[in-house]
């Protein structure tokens, strides 16, 4: 692999290695003086890069192994979701929440705080309940939660491992810097389903101003703007369907009309990469995305920023972003909107508190783009909004060390853990040292 999913990021790594056993991935770590896990590529920093060794688990043998005692999968890290969301629904089982594609891996999405949206529902990592690493000596280490936790800090001590000290909540989201993931066990829910409907045109001024409302009227709700004088954009509405609860969709929503037809959130492409939308109900990893899996969500021609703010303070950080508009909109594909509940993860950008996240899909114009995110985050700043560990951000590292107000803690955690700095590269170097 020589570059991330958008080509932004060359990776620097001197080697590549896709081992095909746990056995092979020790030896690669315990062989490397610098060394890093890749996922998907999906990021749009230089986070997963490596001076040294780059190493992807995509080939380790597959694991998705369901216990329906404890009601957890134990999948493979190299897993995407979509992969492992159709085995689940075959068997009749589901995940709390997916992101808004599923082509990504499940341990570099929960490494960097990815998420979904709802008003009720975590990062993708508050449904992990254990974790499999191989850590810098080499050796393979486990850390465990209670099963039913969705952020109990008890843990299992294993042998051999120091990862158990901080609980899960100090290690699901660590940006690769304790390790290299190989197995993630995840809590389940018994399947679902879902009905997706879009509404066009609504107010931007009606919106924001009952925005808590909006997001917290459906399973997963987001907002898509570019930021227009007054009209929002769309908004999709993820209904969980009740079973035989009577349900008809709403033909407005905040003197919006719902969408005859179906709508992709860029203006002006090809709809068919979307999931199903007006109401037609599927299952709930073929909904809660808004991409389906078997197209890709475009062709990579773009750069991502994304900034999470306590839900409290959204309106007052929308209305900064629109203040500015003129300055983002051209160089703007499109900017999401969605909630996301309080968690317990040290690193997690919900951290302690409800958020709104406020996302931008940029153009592929780098030297464009970064004046315009220097911008975005001079205007946020007073909101203390927490970027995205893998996506486009000029924040410093005193200031992260302000925002996320464990990562002091972390650091520590990772010093003792990797006292060598194995798993480090120029980012996490400068992020951790604060």
């Amino acid at each position: 692999m020589k570059s991330n999913w958008a080509g932004n990021v060359t990776y620097s790594a001197e080697r590549f290695h896709e081992p095909t056993s746990v056995e092979q991935l020790q030896e690669v770590v315990a062989g490397a003086s610098r060394v890093h896990a890749v996922g998907t590529g999906h990021s749009f920093n230089p986070i997963a890069d490596s001076p040294g060794d780059l190493v992807s688990t995509a080939r380790l043998p597959l694991r998705c192994e369901i216990d329906e005692r404890s009601s957890t999968v134990t999948v493979s890290s190299g897993t995407t979701y979509a992969e492992l969301a159709s085995r689940l629904h075959a068997s009749g089982h589901a995940l709390a929440n997916l992101a808004s594609l599923p082509h990504i891996s499940v341990a570099g999405a929960c490494a960097t705080g990815t998420h979904g949206s709802g008003a009720a529902l975590g990062v993708l990592g508050t449904s992990v309940v254990a974790l499999e690493v191989v850590g810098a000596d080499g050796e393979l280490a486990s850390v465990r939660g209670g099963t039913d936790r969705h952020r109990d800090a008890s843990t299992v001590p294993t042998p051999r491992t120091g990862l158990s000290a901080p609980g899960l909540d100090g290690v699901v989201v660590a940006l690769g810097a304790l390790g290299v993931v190989t197995t993630v066990t995840l809590a389940l829910l018994p399947t679902f389903e879902v009905r997706q409907v879009v509404y066009d045109r609504v107010s931007r001024e009606v919106a924001f101003g009952r925005l808590d409302e909006v997001l917290a009227s459906a399973y997963s709700v987001s907002l898509f703007t570019r930021w227009a004088e007054d009209d929002l954009g769309q908004v999709w509405v993820k209904h969980r369907v009740e079973a035989g609860a009577p349900w008809s969709p709403a033909t407005e929503l905040l003197g919006a009309p719902s969408a005859r037809e179906a709508r992709h959130p860029v203006p002006g492409m090809d709809p068919a990469t979307c999931t199903q939308q007006l109401g037609v109900p599927g299952a709930w990893h073929e909904r809660l995305p808004h991409f389906r899996v078997e197209h890709t969500p475009s062709s990579g021609d773009e750069l991502q920023s994304e900034y999470l703010v306590a839900r409290a303070d959204a309106p007052g950080a929308l209305d900064a972003i629109a203040g500015i508009a003129t300055r983002v909109a051209p160089v703007l594909q499109i900017s999401e909107i969605r909630s996301v509940a309080a968690d317990q993860l040290w690193l997690s950008p919900a951290y302690h508190r409800d958020s709104v996240a406020i996302h931008f899909t940029w153009i592929d114009d780098t030297t464009a783009v970064a004046p315009v995110v220097d911008l975005v985050e001079e205007r946020l700043a007073p909101f203390a909004a927490r970027p995205h560990w893998g996506k486009v951000s000029h924040v410093p590292a005193d200031r992260l060390h302000e925002l996320y107000e464990r990562l002091a803690d972390f650091s520590v955690l990772a010093e003792r853990l990797d006292p060598d700095h194995r798993f480090r590269n120029d980012l996490l170097d400068r992020c951790l040292s604060g």
